[in-house]
């Protein structure tokens, strides 16, 4: 009898890491890109003082840049940054959205939303034909602190991938799913224990009231899906 797989998590980070390191991807033009990926650090270019989103995810962030076609995204860049890094942005963050039950009301989510220089959005997965799923991947926004400290302290390396992802998508058109597969980034479930996604994590009682991200969820709470 056929391994049966446990259910995905509506809710999780998948992502290609290390011990210490954790690897986001970024679309930008050629202008920009390409220098961060040949020196393996963002340019004066960059602007610091600018909302920055990192995607764990490769598949959504080709759903995001449309296979590196959508104009002012025809770089698609793997940047590898620090766990420790990664870890106090997601610390400092708060969700992008106010969710009733999970806020105490709206003015309390703004109040979250100012002083937190990160925020988080969970959004649908997305297969080779960038089709939602039901499970969702993170969304990572950082700004103030977090953007200067992402640029300037946790990156470690930046990496040009569009020419694989050009090789991927010419597979999926080419109907090679097995091939296509072979080639996407090893995208495994993140630690996210001790509380590390408290503040960002909306999950449901049986009961139906909404409440925060807990470790050890008990059987009668489920991560909402949307």
């Amino acid at each position: 009898m056929a391994e049966q797989l446990a259910p995905e998590p509506s809710h999780r980070i998948r992502a290609l890491h290390t011990e210490s390191t954790v690897t986001v991807y970024q679309a930008y033009t050629p202008s920009l890109g390409l220098p961060a990926a040949r020196d393996g650090r963002f340019p004066a270019a960059w602007k610091r003082s600018r909302m920055t989103w990192i995607k764990p995810s490769f598949l959504w962030m080709m759903y995001r840049c449309g296979w590196a076609a959508k104009e002012g995204q025809e770089t698609v860049l793997a940047v590898e940054i620090s766990r420790a890094g990664f870890d106090w942005a997601l610390r400092h963050a708060c969700l992008s959205a106010y969710e009733r039950g999970f806020h105490a009301d709206q003015a309390a989510w703004k109040r979250e939303l100012q002083r937190s220089p990160a925020r988080v959005q969970w959004d649908p997965e997305r297969d080779l034909w960038l089709r939602p799923q039901p499970h969702r991947s993170l969304q990572l926004g950082l700004s103030g602190e977090a953007a200067r400290r992402y640029a300037d302290e946790w990156t470690v390396s930046i990496r040009d991938v569009t020419p694989l992802v050009h090789r991927i998508h010419a597979l999926v058109r080419e109907g090679d799913e097995a091939a296509a597969t072979a080639l996407l980034p090893r995208e495994l479930p993140y630690p996210a224990d001790d509380g590390l996604l408290a503040s960002v994590l909306p999950v449901r009682r049986g009961s139906g009231e909404v409440v925060r991200g807990v470790t050890g969820v008990p059987e009668d709470i489920e991560t909402v899906t949307g």
